[in-house]
């Protein structure tokens, strides 16, 4: 339980501070608690002994009043920080899993399912944040509200003192019973409430499969399932800590009563005059009362230990810029030296070199799978080669800072993901300090300014999470605004207008050519009129550069490229024929 402890306050970061000062202000808590027996303690005695005067009153209610109101300040104090060290402590956490994510590999998230990072950043935390103010706060404060208390009963009659400490070793061990317990089935609820999360996550983005295959029914029994496993840990977490909490509670009631009886033998005996005999009757009554909520909640002491773990776990995956530099490149050559590249156990690419000089532009093709978008991802450095070197101006990638690299590279992906966000907003993603004019700018030369200002509310629209509510071209056109108005000195496009509209394709083509002048230019295309005009055409196979040169060149050798033109010539002369 302690390791806990100690886990929380180093997980807590700048808000330890607020946590200690709250945990400080508990035990003054405790200590005004116990002013309000010394109260009982002056009317008992005076009541005993006879010696009851208005001076014995108001003494006893001056005491009284003293600890009501240092229990109300002290209790005020320590809850404002523990709440707000609590929320704060939170936020921060999520911020930084937020930035850290920025700075990760790529191959974190192919590993890592969507459910599993969402379900870290939302229920995980949410329970860490829920939680461990009550459970920690009300823990502390039962151990040191009963040990101030034993200490008051051992300083009166170490004997009954001795009960005391006895029946809290013994709550103390069947504590560690039920933490035992809460380690194992914690880990067990919270990878099913992850679950939940990511059935949930899945079932909604795939509800277009689901609709159209009619698979409602089928994705039904998987939420329900994941469900079913939910209510399933939650039960059992429930039901297998009710035998310890259960002794817990005897035991601290048992140990009252045997403070009221061996009270009561000691002053039959003579060993205990009345009035000693009195309070102590009355410490048993609520010697315990904070410890026993302390025992109902501590059974969460695991469960928030678990979902640090879970948090922690983000927080320590390895990040890529860890030794560069903030830095500009002399140059934007960019040069590929014996790189190899895997996804885990398989290779993408193999052993590739070439160089793409500043200022001119390189047209990768081949067959899908062959390892393309992986190159244009080398460059911007969303994964590490394996082996070898990619270097942007003569430096390698990984001397630099990523924002640093970033800053030089604006890309327009396949599959675009825009933002739940207004159109504005997405568009001066590439340049968050833009001037509307230099937004509308971009739009006209993307094409999309007509689209967008023929919407109700224009640049303000709201696309809906991941551009939903507009179509794949239209999303495709705000994704090469947002590349204009970066403006970056090299241009990665991945099959930048394949969701293009024939209608909007030449001008969109006219619109790159004239942004990417002067540029250093990487582009994906099975296009052949976005090809053509290439500097140097790499053809990707398997991993491997199988040809390389410019269309003229490469359409006069026989190979991939060559067959490529073919199957391009025939598919633009093919048409159809009316029936006969």
């Amino acid at each position: 339980m302690f390791g806990v402890f100690r886990k929380f306050f180093a997980f807590a970061g700048d808000q330890k501070g607020k946590w200690q000062k709250g945990i400080l202000f508990a035990v003054l808590h405790s200590i005004c608690e116990a002013f309000q027996l010394l109260a009982i303690a002056v009317v008992l005695r005076g009541m005993v002994e006879g010696s009851m005067t208005a001076g014995t009153a108001w003494t006893a209610l001056g005491i009284l009043v003293f600890s009501l109101l240092g229990t109300i300040v002290t209790r005020h104090i320590s809850h404002r920080n523990e709440i707000s060290g609590s929320y704060r402590m939170c936020e921060e956490k999520r911020i930084g899993i937020g930035d850290r994510m920025k700075y990760m590999p790529m191959g974190y998230f192919n590993s890592h399912s969507l459910g599993n990072i969402t379900a870290a950043v939302t229920t995980t935390m949410e329970e860490i944040e829920k939680l461990g103010p009550p459970t920690m706060v009300r823990t502390i404060h039962g151990l040191i509200r009963t040990a101030i208390m034993a200490v008051f009963l051992l300083f009166f009659n170490w004997r009954i003192g001795l009960i005391v400490v006895t029946g809290t070793l013994l709550f103390l061990g069947t504590n560690s019973l039920l933490h035992r317990k809460s380690r194992v089935l914690s880990p067990k609820r919270q990878a099913a409430q992850a679950g939940l999360v990511e059935a949930v996550l899945e079932y909604i983005q795939g509800m277009s499969v689901v609709k159209a295959f009619h698979l409602d029914k089928n994705a039904n029994k998987t939420i329900d399932k994941t469900i079913a496993e939910v209510e399933k840990y939650n039960y059992s977490m429930e039901i297998g800590f009710i035998p310890y909490v259960a002794l817990q509670q005897i035991i601290l009631r048992l140990t009252s009563v045997a403070v009221v009886i061996v009270s009561i033998l000691f002053y039959l005996n003579g060993q205990l005059e009345l009035f000693m005999c009195l309070l102590m009757i009355v410490c048993g009554f609520f010697i315990f009362t904070e410890l026993e909520a302390a025992g109902l909640m501590s059974s969460f002491i695991r469960l928030i230990d678990v979902s640090i773990d879970r948090v922690e776990n983000i927080h320590k995956t390895p990040v890529m810029d860890i030794d560069g530099n903030a830095q500009q490149p002399g140059s934007y050559d960019i040069a590929f030296q014996n790189v190899s590249f895997s996804y885990g156990d398989r290779r993408i690419i193999d052993n590739v070199s070439f160089t793409i000089p500043q200022g001119t532009t390189t047209a990768i093709v081949g067959p899908s799978g062959g390892g393309k978008t992986t190159l244009c991802n080398l460059i911007a450095r969303f994964w590490d080669v394996n082996e070898g070197t990619v270097t942007l101006g003569g430096k390698d990638v990984r001397a630099y800072k990523l924002d640093s690299l970033l800053q030089n590279i604006s890309m327009v992906f396949q599959n675009v993901y825009l933002f739940n966000d207004t159109i504005l907003s997405n568009i001066k993603f590439g340049k968050p300090d833009a001037t509307m004019d230099e937004v509308v700018a971009a739009a006209r030369k993307a094409c999309c300014h007509d689209f967008i200002t023929a919407l109700p509310q224009g640049y303000d629209t709201v696309i809906g999470e991941g551009g939903a509510t507009i179509s794949g071209g239209e999303k495709q056109r705000i994704s090469i605004a947002r590349a204009m108005l970066k403006d970056a000195p090299i241009v990665i496009l991945d099959e930048a207008t394949a969701n293009v509209d024939p209608e909007n394709e030449n001008k969109l083509q006219e619109a790159i050519a004239a942004l990417t002048k002067n540029k250093t230019i990487v582009m994906i295309a099975h296009r052949l009129k976005t090809v053509r005009n290439a500097d140097q055409i790499l053809v990707v196979d398997a991993g491997r550069i199988v040809q390389r040169g410019t269309h003229d060149e490469l359409s006069r050798k026989p190979g991939i490229y060559a067959d490529f033109i073919g199957v391009r010539e025939k598919a633009i002369g093919w048409k159809l024929e009316a029936a006969r």
